[in-house]
């Protein structure tokens, strides 16, 4: 039974500690906060709760695994996943609307053929076809498995099987996700919802490995869900309670000043309050940044091994208490699209990134009881992608926001009581990443660029879980990144992922 201290209460960490736990180990989470979830916080005010965080589940079955490995009740159990349907209704430039089912290609198919002409569904369902043979050929490299100690591979390859494109005399296939949207989908609108799901992780389409098609497909084949009865903050709270149950130790309010080395290998961590934890192991949740810090700005990581990301966009999160309840009917989720998507992407991921004038803005609506004070009245969130580290006025991007999302709910004004602006410095505050910066999914081709750098670390027992590390941002990613540094921790570097 080995002592392994654990930096962080984020998802990604504390799917590791429960992992570890259930192995024998002895556990102790230190987190600088006073509470666990990291990225999935919560807001409360005057009888209404927001998630502050990510909103919807993609892929729950990475968190029901965990369930299932660290106790006997599953994760139904402990929350109320319900599927969201329609999984999104999108409003485009044009004013077209559609809605779309959720966890339904036929479906989806014939939405699409309804509102946006014949041939759009078709080509959508064969886009989505691409997209599953994208998801075969990536989903145990890019997700069940340590990284790759020949990464290159990874790097090199663009695992999306495009169609030949004929102009004039050349053909090519796409290499961006922008190309096959405009080359295989032929439709301005089926462009903008294929790059709206890029876009939503922070991702410019334009330059996009094409295999970025795995991440609409997760979710139309997959479905996207729900924690009712609180939001995602529950599936926070239910991690940390099974992690309890396993006898994982939380000290919050403890802040971590150094992983403390001996010999090229860890020892334990310095903490705020003074002392040193011992610990054979170490596994740290924490931005790359941070971990720089905490090892004295020794590098962790190896010459010719994938460098921790850094970087990225973030998110503007306006958090709306309305007067009147939620219409019967409305969708848990809309998506406006900009006017301009040209014009949102040169400013979003130009020489001098910015706030569009008029963003994309995802516009959620939950039915659920626990996050009003009663019947009439209703709590919605806007989100859209912004820069890091922007430093615009946080009302006027606000008022952008909520501009934009007059064209799903047409009263909203008239029915607003307040808001509440969480800017990119709010995420830096609850995660610790510079400027707020939001890591992404990783993926193949591209050279390399979106791939993020492995679990273990040049020095012996530190391990790195999260989305700044293998493989990426997003709740799934989190939840197997966790996978993976209990399984290189308890088995040794021979670990080769689930099986």
């Amino acid at each position: 039974m080995a002592r392994i201290a654990v930096i962080g209460a984020g998802m990604g960490a504390m799917a590791a500690a429960a992992r570890l736990a259930v192995a024998g180990h002895r556990v102790a989470v230190y987190e600088r906060a006073r509470t666990y979830g990291g990225a999935l916080g919560r807001f409360e005010r005057d009888g209404f709760s927001f998630d502050t965080g990510p909103g919807l589940l993609p892929l729950p079955a990475v968190w029901r695994d965990l369930f299932v490995k660290t106790g006997k009740e599953p994760l139904e159990a402990c929350v109320e996943l319900v599927q969201v349907d329609p999984s999104a209704r999108h409003v485009f430039a044009d004013g077209t609307e559609v809605s779309l089912p959720n966890a339904s290609r036929a479906g989806v198919v014939a939405s699409l053929d309804e509102a946006l002409g014949r041939a759009a569904g078709q080509r959508w369902g064969d886009f989505l076809v691409r997209a599953r043979e994208t998801w075969d050929r990536t989903r145990r490299p890019l997700l069940e498995e340590p990284l790759w100690p020949n990464w290159e591979v990874l790097a090199e390859r663009e695992p999306y099987p495009a169609v030949p494109h004929k102009r004039l005399l050349r053909t090519r296939r796409a290499d961006t996700l922008a190309e096959v949207g405009a080359w295989e989908l032929r439709d301005a609108r089926l462009a903008a919802l294929l790059e709206s799901h890029a876009l939503a992780y922070g991702l410019d389409p334009r330059t996009a490995p094409a295999n970025a098609a795995v991440l609409p497909y997760m979710e139309y084949a997959f479905g996207v869900w729900y924690v009712r009865g609180g939001g995602l903050r529950e599936l926070a709270r239910a991690v940390y309670e099974r992690c309890l149950a396993r006898r994982v130790e939380f000290r919050f309010g403890t802040e971590v000043t150094a992983v403390v080395e001996k010999d090229g290998r860890v020892a334990g961590v310095e903490l705020a309050e003074g002392g040193v934890a011992e610990a054979e192991f170490v596994v740290a949740g924490v931005a790359p940044g941070v971990l720089d810090r905490l090892c004295g700005g020794s590098a962790v990581r190896g010459d010719g091994e994938v460098p921790a990301q850094r970087g990225g966009a973030s998110r503007l999160t306006v958090l709306l208490a309305l007067r009147g309840g939620r219409p019967p009917g409305t969708a848990h989720r809309t998506v406006v699209h900009a006017p301009d998507r040209a014009a949102e992407l040169d400013a979003l991921f130009g020489p001098a990134p910015g706030v569009p004038a008029r963003p994309t803005v995802t516009v959620l609506r939950p039915d659920d009881a626990a996050l009003v004070p009663d019947a009439d009245h209703e709590a919605v969130t806007l989100t859209s992608v912004v820069p890091a580290g922007g430093g615009a006025d946080a009302g006027d991007l606000a008022g952008r926001l909520v501009e934009v999302a007059e064209r799903a709910i047409p009263d909203l004004r008239e029915r607003l009581l307040w808001q509440e602006v969480r800017t990119p410095a709010d995420v830096a505050e609850a995660t610790g990443a510079e400027g707020g910066a939001v890591p992404v999914p990783a993926l193949a081709g591209g050279g390399g660029r979106l791939l993020h750098a492995a679990n273990g670390t040049r020095v012996g027992g530190l391990f790195t879980a999260g989305g700044w590390s293998h493989p990426g941002g997003g709740l799934p990613h989190a939840g197997m990144s966790g996978a993976l540094v209990a399984g290189l921790v308890v088995e040794g570097p021979e670990f080769r992922g689930s099986q």
